[in-house]
């Protein structure tokens, strides 16, 4: 389910880390099959090797997902013995009130997620583009989150950019801590070992500008899980943005 509003969106995460069991059990799911086809296109079960997978297996431990579920999936996935088929597609277009939307899709079926994702644009009035036709307006950087609450801003920077992060921002109640991809899992197991915990920690395409969009709301249910980015290429005044996987 995507929803596009003016709301917070780390209200929108701590909102949906205090869901129930079977939402979580979903998020689970979800993450172990991105740690699969990490292992698979990485070419490697051990993170020491594989930064990809290092780097999912950062965001499994954000999303609260059992050290021994992560274990579990990647000694299956190593052994050859996991039947899934997953790979990881990238999507590009324009959705609701103009906004440039990329949509990173974990499929077992590439057609059939091509007609979805396309139905998907289609339905709320926007239109499925071209490899790169809106990229050009993100750009991919590490993120951690880490809430604000009983932590020194000074601290919190301070310790961030001595860690190797390129930039840090205190917004509503969130700390935000941003870092080149290549030294996203460096900067995380720093400010880990530092006590520090995240409510998000990934490597995700950054929107350059960011829009509010005005009674947008989109609810669908399609097989596929993906995710998607949002932004619009304008030089307004950036604003938060809502990211929510479909289910």
């Amino acid at each position: 389910m995507i929803r596009m509003s003016g709301h917070s969106k780390w209200s929108t995460i701590k909102n949906k880390k205090a869901k129930n069991d079977g939402a979580r059990a979903k998020i689970f799911t979800k993450i172990g099959r991105e740690l699969i086809v990490a292992i698979k296109e990485g070419g490697s079960a051990d993170p020491n090797v594989n930064s990809r997978l290092r780097d999912t297996i950062a965001k499994a431990k954000a999303n609260n997902v059992p050290n021994d579920n992560i274990e579990r999936i990647i000694k299956k996935a190593a052994s050859g013995n996991d039947a899934s088929k997953y790979e990881a597609i990238t999507y590009e277009g324009y959705g609701p009130g103009g906004i440039a939307v990329i949509v990173e899709a974990l499929t077992d079926n590439r057609n059939r997620t091509a007609g979805d994702i396309r139905h998907a644009f289609d339905k709320f009035g926007g239109n499925l583009g071209t490899q790169g036709c809106v990229s050009f307006m993100f750009e991919k950087k590490g993120v951690l989150i880490t809430e604000s609450e009983d932590l020194d801003e000074e601290k919190v920077m301070e310790d961030a950019l001595e860690s190797g992060a390129a930039d840090f921002k205190a917004e509503d109640d969130v700390f935000e801590i941003y870092t080149e991809p290549e030294d996203f899992s460096a900067v995380n197991e720093a400010l880990s070992a530092l006590g520090y915990k995240f409510i998000e920690a990934e490597v995700e395409m950054v929107p350059s500008n960011y829009t509010k969009l005005e009674k947008c709301s989109i609810s669908l249910r399609i097989t596929t899980t993906f995710r998607t980015y949002g932004t619009t290429g304008s030089s307004t005044l950036p604003k938060r943005k809502t990211k929510e996987p479909l289910n």
